[in-house]
């Protein structure tokens, strides 16, 4: 399946759950609570996970996962994990895990 591909495929299995889809960065973020937990980057996705959270250490712990930098900035966010396409099958376990963290700290 393309990136692009999963990604809506993940928007879709989320949806039930209030996840919908909102520009961020000019590319496909999800959105819930008003708060945005993945964004979209051609070939890989990028998910909020929270610095210190398990979540995050597995994520980065997955070949070719690093910090996001979003806009190529030097410096990039310290919460946000970039996950490669050939980690598509975890995908959907990290949008979840991300939908989590964020609705955790309302």
């Amino acid at each position: 399946m393309t990136p692009d591909a999963r990604f809506t495929q993940l928007l879709d299995d989320l949806k039930m759950l209030g996840v919908t889809q909102s520009p961020f960065f000019g590319r496909r973020g999800m959105v819930a609570d008003g708060k945005v937990i993945a964004c979209f980057l051609d070939d890989s996705v990028a998910f909020k996970l929270g610095a210190t959270t398990p979540a995050h250490a597995e994520a980065m712990a997955l070949s070719g996962a690093d910090l996001w930098h979003p806009g190529n900035k030097p410096v990039p966010f310290k919460d946000w994990v970039r996950v490669p396409d050939a980690h598509q099958d975890q995908w959907g376990r990290l949008a979840e895990q991300a939908l989590h963290h964020i609705r955790e700290k309302l």
